[in-house]
């Protein structure tokens, strides 16, 4: 389980009372549009977070990278408000703990998910220690993430996506803003893994392949050797076809899994 101090670094604990709340003891409840609770939801919400900062905790302790396999998804809860079925930040949870726990002083986040991470873009819209880069389909839920949101001091980058525009698009998106933080030299990356662009997913229209998972994972491993050490934490987002959604987390952790001199 994960640690409510963990949660209200970046939510309010008004909003974490009212989330426990709003879960009910049986049947369903709803807290909004797309928010449905039964009586696990706190508790999976909570292990997702704990697993997330257990992560950080075992990479800052002995390198390497993680990946956890999480639900519910975290990137559109904002400090006060559940969002596209996520409770709490988890990523932006994870990254705050790396700062405020293990001391670090520059983490990037970064988003692949088809959706803006507008509830991370929230939480971290102050955080000088943190950039966030998000790359999402546009238009498309839940209609944030232009260019010209850049964050209180100009450490966040949206690289919106048209429709239909693929793999290459997104290459050529990610490459600049990849050659960027190596210069930054981030300390640890987390990563907001959604593999909700692929051509196979019914919600988005994107139309990655497996291959361009596996490009977008090897270049933020990349980054990670170089700045890092390779401290890699990737925490599970979206992903709504089944195989689709399988295939294509096998192909993010074999890409996690390797060394640098096998890429």
């Amino acid at each position: 389980m994960g640690d409510e101090a963990d949660v209200v670094r970046c939510h309010s604990p008004a909003y974490l009372a009212r989330v426990k709340v709003a879960v009910p003891a049986h049947g369903w409840a709803q807290m909004d549009g797309d928010i449905f609770l039964s009586p696990g939801s706190y508790r999976a919400a909570m292990r997702a977070v704990g697993g997330a900062c257990a992560a950080v905790d075992r990479v800052m302790a002995e390198g390497g990278r993680a990946f956890v396999a999480g639900r519910p998804p975290g990137h559109h809860a904002e400090r006060e408000t559940a969002m596209g079925f996520c409770l709490f930040g988890t990523a932006a949870i994870a990254a705050m703990r790396a700062l405020e726990v293990h001391g670090l002083a520059r983490v990037a986040v970064l988003d692949f998910d088809v959706h803006h991470g507008n509830g991370t873009q929230d939480l971290l819209w102050d955080e000088a220690r943190v950039r966030f880069v998000s790359s999402h389909q546009m238009p498309l839920y839940p209609g944030t993430g232009t260019r010209s949101e850049i964050g209180a001091y100009g450490q966040i980058t949206n690289l919106p996506l048209a429709t239909g525009s693929g793999g290459a698009a997104m290459r050529a998106a990610w490459g600049p803003v990849l050659a960027d933080l190596r210069e930054w030299r981030p300390e640890l990356v987390v990563v907001s893994a959604g593999f909700d662009a692929h051509e196979d997913d019914p919600l988005a229209g994107l139309n990655w392949q497996d291959e361009d998972f596996a490009w977008i994972t090897a270049a933020i491993c990349d980054l990670a050797d170089s700045a890092c050490a390779g401290r890699v934490v990737s925490c599970l987002e979206g992903g709504y076809d089944l195989q689709a959604l399988a295939a294509c987390v096998a192909v993010h952790v074999s890409e996690l899994g390797k060394v640098r001199d096998e890429r």
